[in-house]
């Protein structure tokens, strides 16, 4: 009988690098793979790069581990989650987004429909004239910028991103230009929000050009190994062909680009590490993994992004544990030493 492998004692604390994906109320599931992960106290996160509602995630996380260690940054990250919840700061008509039912997938009212029908017709310099953005106040109440500037030398490196709406370039924000503001341009969906002025530049969602961008991580970082926390879908189990289907599809295909071109990189850099290519030792084989959970996401519509009721939250939560939970379970060893996630099948 073969001998079984007992776990891995996890004393030895390993590095890793977090990226994570942007995509409104669903960014809940990234929280659950959070929490789960600082619950272990595993890993000593390097560096952690967000956009959108990863950028919210990844700003509190960071946030929380400066200012206290792990526990810290589980708390910091449960205020912010029952913040958004009380106060629907995803939606802006959050009282006409209808709740799951029970097979899974998200009804839309007449009443949602008339909404995003009207962002189509009517911007939010004409829907929103002062520019009022709810989530500001409460990502204000969870994390300190002063202070998270003043700490930016210790714990994790943290970047957020954005897109520069007149130059279609992506801005990466860091160190000194961590900012309320920062956060908001890494959320600035344009049919929702006006875009945010910074510096005299303006941003949108960093979804468009990085969701999220995995390269300040191989400039800034020494840790080799990335976790891509993904909440947007790549494949698809079935051809779209209602109109909604339709952009739903349209919408993670333009959110999921950018990282798919940076991976097919990643894949080809560590094809010429592996042949003994190094480039004098500049070139290091990048180790990647992934969280997801695709066969759930894939059943909700875009207009669930906006769903905030609390048991659609706490569920998405509790999903993202679990994953986290298989993951430390058969991936934890891989951590340091390989990539637990196949590039090639996965995102070529």
């Amino acid at each position: 009988m073969a001998k079984i492998k007992s776990p891995s004692p996890r004393a030895a604390r390993k590095k890793l690098n977090l990226a994570l994906q942007g995509g409104g109320s669903h960014g809940a599931f990234t929280w659950g793979v959070l929490d789960r992960l600082l619950e272990e106290d595993c890993f000593d996160f390097d560096g952690i790069v967000g956009t959108s509602a990863g950028a919210m995630n990844a700003v509190t996380l960071a946030y929380g581990l400066k200012v206290g260690g792990p526990e810290k940054a589980r708390e910091c990250l449960k205020s912010y989650w029952d913040l958004m919840v009380k106060t629907a700061a995803f939606a802006p008509w959050p009282s006409l987004i209808d709740r799951m039912i029970g097979d899974g997938n998200m009804k839309y009212s007449p009443a949602f429909a008339m909404g995003d029908a009207l962002t189509r017709v009517m911007s939010p310099y004409q829907l929103n004239p002062m520019g009022i953005n709810p989530i500001q106040p409460t990502i204000e109440h969870v994390v300190d910028f002063d202070t998270l500037i003043e700490l930016k030398d210790t714990g994790p490196k943290l970047f957020l991103c954005a897109t520069n709406v007149m130059n279609g370039r992506v801005k990466v924000f860091s160190g000194d230009e961590l900012s309320v503001k920062a956060v908001l341009a890494s959320a600035c969906l344009p049919f929702m929000y006006q875009a945010v002025e910074i510096d005299g530049e303006f941003y949108w969602d960093g979804g468009y050009m990085g969701n999220p961008p995995i390269f300040p991580i191989f400039y800034e970082c020494e840790c080799r190994d990335v976790m891509i926390v993904q909440i947007t879908p790549i494949g698809l189990a079935e051809l779209p062909k209602s109109a909604t289907a339709i952009f739903d599809r349209i919408n993670g295909l333009s959110f999921n680009s950018s990282l798919m071109r940076e991976m097919r990189v990643v894949h080809f850099i560590n094809g010429l590490v592996q042949k003994g290519f190094d480039d004098g030792g500049r070139l290091k084989e990048a180790f990647i993994h992934t969280i997801d959970a695709e066969d759930t996401m894939n059943k909700l519509g875009a207009s669930s992004q906006a769903n905030l009721d609390r048991t659609y939250i706490t569920g998405l939560f509790e999903l993202g544990r679990a994953k986290a939970e298989e993951f430390i379970a058969q991936h934890y060893d891989t951590v340091g030493v390989a990539s637990s996630t196949d590039i090639e099948k996965k995102f070529l």
